[in-house]
This record gives structure tokens, C-alpha cells and sequence, in this order.
């Protein structure tokens, strides 16, 4: 074992060991973990799958091909709490894909122990594959010490395992998961007093057709339980991403990842021009509100060097429209040591009767070795759409490439896309056609040796610009650059920069209602920094400024949050964003408002309460959850949402609509 975290292939602080095991259905990985202060071990996470960023952990990683390109991510704490995830990009964990797997850890006079068991169900994997990447590695909170077996320039991920080798005479079982769940529930529109109530029966059935290959079939599909996202309010003139969390699509979704585009949920960076966004499924564009999915099926998984996926659902009816059929099917080949050769297709269009067709083709370029620091990665994708009432210019294309490194020393990456006006991804998302974009960003990075408080400092910069493809005129450019970014070795971090943007509109822009910039070219700076305290203190508050020009007038915005934690059951976490913008067509005040408060009564009791508000929409938002986890796989769920309107203070709320559901899932292994 060796740091990677402060010092790259530094002497541990504390010593670890690991075992490792494995029956003909289970991998067992057990750690005993010495501490010299086992009364300092941060043990704060007590709410299964919830971000354990704060306490000591132990993760490993498994890519069961072997290849470089995939797989799985699996973290405890000294509570036995579970958090996983899967790579979709060597670079892009999605943590909220779930798997089925048993943990039990303990605190002792030593330090701590934990016990894992995955079923190998719960892997896709190649049975006349012997060999895994594999690595390991352990979280010493209060010393932010990472340690691991296998890392390369300061990072773990499936491009840095080491090998595990020997894996053979394996199974599955019959490889059969059929998980029923039934779903009741009660809602009131208090404006019209209806009250609807539902009970919903549904389905899913996952079976392994081999090893490495699984079908999934899905009936009255029911996502009642699934986590409500997270309000954002938009001051600009393109639509908002929002990431995928429900558990159908999550599963297996680096199959469908295309072209390494957007390379995040970052709305900055938002995937404009990804061809396939499952949230166009059983979602209404227009209301937001849930759409019935009668059916649907997916096969994903690895045949030889192909990666292989296809989605094929029958959406409900919403009002105005009946019920539409649509597939996206997806292969991608491996080529060279750790790229990537592949196409997709998608057909149908959630929202509209018009026959919608796509088809594109990705090339992903990896080398972990390029140097004995960095790593270099590339993209290249070409997409066409056809759709039956549109002609025109649809097409898109892209490319970038990445150099990057986790050490000391400069990196970068250079990028350009090109989305045609017509271009229309009617199961994908674009929020900016009728452009090209040109991307820069360059960061440098330097860890102090020895200094007794400081521990790395960070200089970033990037730019964006996009252009009008017809005229050339600019549309929008940004010019970002952090100067200072320090961070402590607790994890506080300080940070100045500033921004300098510019904008074309080529038509008025309607900001709020009633207050229009005109049609024109603007350009606006400001000035923005930040404090936060480490995660790793009970109390850990943080703050936020931005000040400076927008479009013809000024901004100011100030954001402020603090996270409590004083135990392992409860923890509270409060943010506030406030901007105040003045403009000579008027003047107007955002505000929002977010507040979690969660309660563990153990490991199997949880009550996670998020409440939101914004002026926007002038309404207060409650998604209160009671669950029990008796075990992976098993869930007990009661989910209230209530929603109040503001009437403009909060001193006079009044309720709009509210609904309290039940739901049991549970899953049957064969």
C-alpha cells in the first residue's frame, strides 16, 4: 500500500491489510484497518448510499474485462453504510447506479474492520476472462490521507487497477433477478380540492442471457420513490440539464455513453448534442409530470470486444397525444490497448407523433501511459437526425482532446462541436442548435513539500465560445480564470477569480416577465471568490461572492451554506443563493433556498427531509422519505410531497398539491 493523496507514492501513516476471497457465487474482500487513534476515526454517515466523503472509508475498484474502459466502485465506512457506482468514462463515476451487495464494519481498540460479500450476480463479467483490474484503497479522514494498492499520477480509476488474477469456475445461479414492487398512494390539489389515489403493481425482471450479457424487462414501470432534483433557476436563454436517478436506467448506463460529451451534469458544461437522454422517457417536456412507461426492455453487456445495448419502451399517453414506441441501440468495439470504435441509433420521439430518427458513429481515444505523468484522452463523434417535418442543416459533429494530470505541473484540453439547426435528437438533448462551440480550459497545480498548513495550489482558466453557424456572429463567450485556490490539509479551500463574458442576443430577451434586454452586444466582468470550511469539522460553513457588470447593468450575488454533522444520526445541510440585478429595464432579486435534514435512527432506518424554494416560482417544495433497508436489495419507502405557494412571503403559504405514497420492493435472487 502507498499515498497517493497528499504525496504520490508516499509511506502510509497507518498500516492496513486486506484479504481477499472467493466462492463459486461470492467475491469476499475483508480489511483490517490499524489506527493509532481509534477514538479520532470519523464514523458520520449513517443513511445507506448517502456521500461519505467526510468519514474514514475503504473503496475498491473491479473492472471485470480487464480492459481499462469500465466498472464497478464500491466504498463503506465504519457504520457499514453501502455507496457505489459504475464508470461510464475511465474519468465519470455515475454514483446513482445501485447494485446488490453485503458489508458489516466495526469500530474496535485497533482501528476498524469491515467485511464484504458480492454476489457475482451482481457483476456483468466474462467467464474465460481470468484476470480483473482490480485496486484498493483507504480514506484516513482526519489526516486527508488516501491510501491505495494500485494508482497512477494521484488517482484511482478503472485505467490504475492493478490485477487479480485467477478467477475462474464462477456462476451466476441461473442469473435471474425479479424484483415486484407495489406502490399506493394518495394526492390532493388543494386549489380544486381532487384527490386522486393509485395503486400501482410493477415489475422488473433482470436475467443474465451469459455471464457478461443481461436482459431486463420492465412492466407499469413505477418511480414514485426516486429522489426529486435538485431546483435551478435560469437567467439564461437555453434549457437546463438535470441528471437520470431513476434505477431502470441507471442500470448498465455506460453502455449508452457516447462521444465523451458534456463529461459531467454541469450545466456550464452541459452535454449538448449527446444522443441518447433516458429523461426524455416517461417524463412530460412540457408539464414535467411523470408519463406512464406500459413496458419496456434492455439488453446490455459485452460480446467479445463489442459493447452492446438496446432500449426498446412503450410510453403511456399523455394528454393530446397516445402512447409512442421508441428504441436507442447502441455498439461500441474495443480498439488499441484503451479506446473505443462505436455507433448508436435511436428511433421515436417521446413528445410528438413525428417519426424521429438518429444515427451516429464515436471514436474514444485513451492512453493512461502517455507519459510517465499524464494521460491523454480524445474524442471524435458524427451524428444525422431525420425527422419528418424538418429539413435542413442536422447534423452534429465534435472533437476534443485532454491532457491531464493529477500531479504537479500544467494540463489542458482543446475542444470543438458544430450542432446544425435542425438537428433534432428527439430521445437526446440539445439546448443549443444552430451553433459551434470552441472550448479551452487550462489548469496547473502545485503540492507544497512539508508546509505545516498548506497542501496544494490550483490555477484554472477556460473559455467557451460559441457562434451563430448561419451569420458567424457570436452568441456567447465566457472567459473564466481562478488565480488563487488553495486548499488546507483539512480540506479548507480559498479562492479568487474572475470572469469576463460576452453576449450577442440576436432578439430581445425576456430575463423576467416584464423585463426585456434589448436585442444587441454585450459585454460584462465581475469579480468572484469563495470560502469553505473542510467537511471534516462537525461545523463546516462556507460562502460564496460574484460582483460586477451584466449586460447593461450589475449583479451582485452572494451564496452561503453551512453543513452540520454532529453525529452519526443526524445532519443538517442549509444553502442560500441570493442575486441582486439591476438592469435599466428593471431591477429584480433571485432567491433560492435548499435545506436537507436528515436523520439515521441505524443503519437500516433512515429519514431524509429536502425542502426547496425559489421566487420564480413563488412555491416552497417538501420531498420528506422514511426508508428501510433491512438489506441490499430490499426497501420499505413512505414518500410525502407537498408543495405550498408563497403568494410572494413566506408569511402567507398556502397549499397547492400533496401526495403521500407507500411503496415495497423487494428482490428475488435465482
Amino acid at each position: 500500500m502507498h499515498q497517493f493523496q497528499p504525496v504520490d507514492h508516499g509511506e502510509p501513516s497507518e498500516k492496513s491489510e486486506f484479504y481477499l476471497a472467493y466462492s463459486e457465487r461470492y467475491l469476499y474482500i475483508a480489511a483490517r484497518l490499524y489506527d493509532s487513534d481509534p477514538s479520532a476515526i470519523s464514523a458520520r454517515q449513517l443513511v445507506q448510499g448517502q456521500n461519505m466523503g467526510f468519514d474514514d472509508a475503504f473503496e475498491f475498484i473491479i473492472d471485470t474485462f480487464n480492459n481499462g474502459r469500465t466498472g464497478y466502485q464500491f466504498q463503506t465506512n465504519p457504520n457499514g453504510i453501502r455507496r457505489e457506482g459504475v464508470y461510464d468514462q475511465p474519468q465519470n463515476l455515475n454514483r446513482d447506479w445501485q447494485g446488490i451487495w453485503q458489508v458489516e464494519s466495526r469500530i474496535d481498540d485497533e482501528g476498524w474492520t469491515a467485511e464484504v460479500a458480492i454476489p457475482f450476480i451482481t457483476l456483468n463479467f466474462d467467464p474465460e476472462v481470468e484476470d480483473w483490474g482490480f485496486t484498493i484503497a483507504r480514506t484516513i479522514a482526519r489526516k486527508q490521507e488516501e491510501i491505495a494498492w494500485s494508482s497512477f499520477n494521484r488517482r484511482i480509476n478503472p485505467t490504475t487497477t492493478g490485477l487479480l488474477t485467477g478467477i475462474r469456475d464462477i456462476r451466476q445461479g441461473i442469473g435471474l433477478d425479479i424484483i415486484p414492487s407495489m406502490a399506493m398512494a394518495t394526492g390532493k390539489n388543494h386549489s380544486t380540492n381532487d384527490s386522486d389515489n393509485r395503486y400501482d403493481p410493477s415489475l422488473n425482471v433482470f436475467y443474465k442471457i451469459t455471464p457478461n450479457l443481461t436482459g431486463a424487462l420492465t412492466f407499469n414501470t413505477d418511480f414514485s420513490a426516486t429522489e426529486v432534483d435538485n431546483r435551478q433557476v435560469n437567467l439564461s436563454r437555453f434549457s437546463l440539464f438535470f441528471p437520470e436517478k431513476r434505477d431502470f436506467f441507471l442500470q448498465d448506463v455506460d453502455i449508452f455513453s457516447f462521444g465523451g460529451i458534456g463529461g459531467g451534469n454541469s450545466n456550464f458544461n452541459a452535454p449538448n448534442g449527446i444522443p441518447f437522454y433516458s429523461r426524455r422517457i416517461g417524463l412530460n417536456s412540457r408539464t414535467g409530470q411523470p408519463v406512464d412507461i406500459d413496458v419496456g426492455a434492455k439488453m446490455t453487456g459485452r460480446v467479445g470486444q463489442w459493447n452492446v445495448g438496446a432500449l426498446a419502451v412503450q410510453q403511456g399517453d399523455i394528454p393530446g397525444l397516445e402512447g409512442q414506441s421508441l428504441f436507442v441501440g447502441r455498439a461500441a468495439a474495443n480498439v488499441l490497448s484503451e479506446s473505443s470504435i462505436g455507433g448508436i441509433f435511436t428511433y421515436g420521439d417521446p413528445n410528438s407523433d413525428t417519426d424521429n430518427y438518429l444515427a451516429g458513429m464515436d471514436f474514444r481515444y485513451q492512453n493512461t501511459r502517455f507519459s510517465d505523468r499524464y494521460t491523454m484522452r480524445g474524442n471524435a463523434w458524427y451524428q444525422q437526425t431525420n425527422t419528418d417535418d424538418r429539413s435542413g442543416n442536422d447534423k452534429a459533429f465534435g472533437v476534443n482532446l485532454n491532457l491531464d494530470t493529477q500531479g504537479n505541473g500544467p494540463a489542458g484540453s482543446i475542444g470543438y462541436s458544430y450542432i446544425g439547426n435542425e438537428f433534432n435528437p428527439a430521445l437526446g438533448f440539445a439546448n443549443r442548435r444552430g451553433q459551434e462551440q470552441f472550448s479551452l480550459q487550462g489548469r496547473f497545480r502545485h503540492f507544497f513539500r512539508d508546509h505545516p498548513i498548506l497542501r496544494v495550489y490550483n490555477l484554472f482558466s477556460r473559455f467557451n465560445q460559441y457562434r451563430d453557424l448561419e451569420t458567424g456572429e457570436l452568441v456567447s463567450e465566457n472567459l473564466f480564470a481562478r488565480l488563487i485556490n488553495i486548499n488546507t490539509h483539512r480540506g479548507d479551500q480559498i479562492g479568487i477569480g474572475f470572469a469576463r463574458n460576452r453576449e450577442g442576443l440576436f432578439e430581445d430577451f425576456e430575463i423576467r416577465p416584464g423585463i426585456v434586454i434589448p436585442a444587441g452586444k454585450y459585454s460584462f466582468t465581475n469579480l468572484n471568490g469563495q470560502i469553505e470550511i473542510s467537511n471534516q469539522r462537525n461545523l463546516a460553513p462556507r460562502i460564496g461572492f460574484n460582483h460586477g457588470e451584466y449586460y447593461d447593468g450589475d449583479r451582485t450575488e452572494y451564496s452561503a451554506g453551512v453543513a452540520w454533522r454532529p453525529n452519526e444520526h443526524f445532519s443538517f445541510d442549509l444553502n442560500y443563493s441570493y442575486q441582486d440585478i439591476e438592469l435599466p429595464q428593471g431591477d429584480f432579486v433571485v432567491r433560492l433556498i435548499s435545506a436537507n435534514a436528515n436523520y439515521a435512527f441505524d443503519s437500516k432506518w433512515s429519514w431524509v427531509n429536502l425542502i426547496q424554494y425559489d421566487n420564480f416560482s413563488n412555491t416552497v417544495g417538501l420531498n420528506s422519505r422514511l426508508r428501510w433497508n433491512p438489506q441490499a436489495g430490499e426497501d420499505l419507502f413512505v414518500v410525502i410531497n407537498y408543495n405550498f405557494d408563497t403568494e410572494g412571503t413566506f408569511t402567507r403559504l398556502s397549499r397547492e398539491r400533496s401526495e403521500i405514497a407507500l411503496k415495497y420492493t423487494k428482490t428475488f435472487r435465482f
